[in-house]
């Protein structure tokens, strides 16, 4: 097993409420799962193959909850990256060279028996996790905004994080409220003003090594 970890930023868009039930281990508000997830890598490595500035995004679909499988999956790669920097990439999205279940990835790759062709394209992407606003796309394949979730009263930005002692993904996240499209690839999404989050990760085969 090739061994990689990195440190990233994350940003998320699902299709469910504020906080997304998979965070608290139940099942989906609209019963499928679906999500946008954009990771721009600020260091790590994979091998020898410094992973540092790449970008990557993955879109996804479940008919059920994620752990019911029969998903689909399509990965984006920033065509910036080099070959090796794209084997790299590829197989740590997929769920290679990971120990069983030990990430979000190997989950999301071993759940979705569908898997598209990888695109190689530009991805555009700018956020603020501290302040919950931003944006990440990919023209002709998906738009993705954040901004934070407003009071329900005053629609003052409401500040909420979540906390995962043992999480695959991340150890903290903040919450924030997304809207995203997909324009193209194999997976058609749509979501207004549902669950997202931006976490910074820090991961490696074995799992999160910490926050």
């Amino acid at each position: 097993m090739t061994e990689w970890k990195l440190q990233a930023e994350e940003l998320a868009n699902c299709n469910c409420n504020f906080g997304c039930p998979c965070q608290f281990s139940v099942l989906p508000t609209h019963g499928n799962c679906e999500a946008v997830a954009v990771f721009d890598i600020e260091s790590g490595h994979y091998g020898d193959t410094d992973l540092a500035g790449v970008r990557a995004a993955g879109v996804y679909h479940w008919p059920g909850a994620i752990h019911e499988g029969n998903g689909q999956m399509q990965l984006i790669i920033d065509d910036s990256a080099t070959p090796d920097q794209r084997t790299a990439i590829q197989a740590i999205m997929m769920g290679e060279d990971t120990d069983e279940l030990a990430t979000m990835w190997y989950v999301f790759s071993a759940m979705s028996p569908t898997k598209y062709e990888t695109l190689y394209v530009p991805i555009e992407a700018n956020w603020n996790r501290e302040e919950r606003t931003g944006f990440a796309k990919v023209s002709g394949v998906f738009d993705v905004k954040v901004n934070p979730i407003p009071h329900i009263v005053s629609g003052a930005p409401h500040r909420a994080s979540i906390h995962l002692p043992n999480g695959f993904e991340y150890r903290h996240a903040e919450a924030a409220s997304g809207t995203a499209k997909t324009t193209g690839g194999e997976i058609n999404l749509t979501f207004d003003a549902t669950h997202a989050h931006l976490a910074h990760l820090n991961i490696s085969g074995h799992g999160v090594l910490g926050a």
